[in-house]
């Protein structure tokens, strides 16, 4: 039986048609966390969940997570707010997986649509198991094994918050098996075992590069009603800030593992 009306996007990511988030059963919940680990971003449109909703359908994939310093939304404190409102100037964003300093990061972030910009503002994700698949062999060879030290920048932690956690460059995907690179913006990737600091740095960079090169990376760009969720483990992400206009709000919310 059909659970779910899909259109796959290339090069990652699902669409996922006629149904209603606010309504689904266990059933179409089996089948959106089996697409999430198959095709990494599942985007849903012409939604209508108010954020009472948003956060009861987060709370069927497990227990939610809100990382320290990020700005809560007013009566739903595990969700926060995403917005260009008020400000001077853009947000700056860079490819990252959120909240990738800690021991266990969330499996699963989503987006909830609450006003788009009149023009520009498009989320973009990148396909890591490709990335991992189309490393060189010897690339491959060098890194297997290794892991990644994830450190916190740019948000104030508390005395007994998570700040560093090592990760596998080679992430194997609890759902299907499939090995993904794990990496996450530069600037939190702040060594590789057995490499020097110079070393560290280079191949980072170099990962970094190869995942985010255009052929790699989805732009979904938003319309009203608009719901987005994605699996950490096999994607990064990054808003696309450049030449927006507009109010860009978004609700988000986080999954852990």
């Amino acid at each position: 039986m059909t659970l779910l009306t899909t259109e796959t996007l290339d090069p990652v990511g699902v669409v996922v048609r006629d149904v209603d988030l606010a309504w689904v059963d266990d059933a179409q919940v089996d089948a959106l966390r089996v697409l999430l680990g198959q095709h990494g971003v599942v985007v849903v449109p012409e939604q209508t969940l108010d954020d009472a909703a948003f956060v009861a359908l987060l709370e069927r994939f497990g227990t939610l997570t809100f990382t320290t310093g990020e700005t809560p939304l007013e009566g739903h404190p595990d969700l926060n707010v995403i917005s260009n409102v008020g400000r001077t100037t853009p947000p700056r964003s860079s490819f990252h997986v959120d909240t990738s300093y800690v021991v266990t990061p969330p499996a699963y972030t989503a987006l909830r649509a609450v006003t788009v910009p009149e023009q520009g503002g498009a989320t973009q994700f990148s396909n890591q198991y490709r990335a991992f698949d189309t490393l060189p062999a010897e690339l491959r060879k060098r890194l297997a094994g290794r892991t990644i030290r994830h450190v916190v920048t740019g948000v104030e932690l508390g005395p007994d918050d998570e700040s560093e956690a090592e990760h596998p460059v080679f992430r194997p995907h609890p759902v299907t098996g499939r090995t993904a690179l794990y990496l996450t913006t530069p600037a939190r990737c702040a060594s590789v075992t057995g490499l020097d600091p110079i070393e560290s740095e280079e191949v980072v960079a170099q990962l970094f590069e190869h995942s985010t090169r255009p052929a790699n990376v989805l732009d979904h760009r938003w319309s009203p009603g608009d719901v987005v969720m994605w699996d950490n483990g096999c994607v990064m992400h990054r808003a696309d800030h450049s030449g927006v206009v507009g109010d860009r709000v978004m609700h988000r919310g986080m999954v852990l593992g």
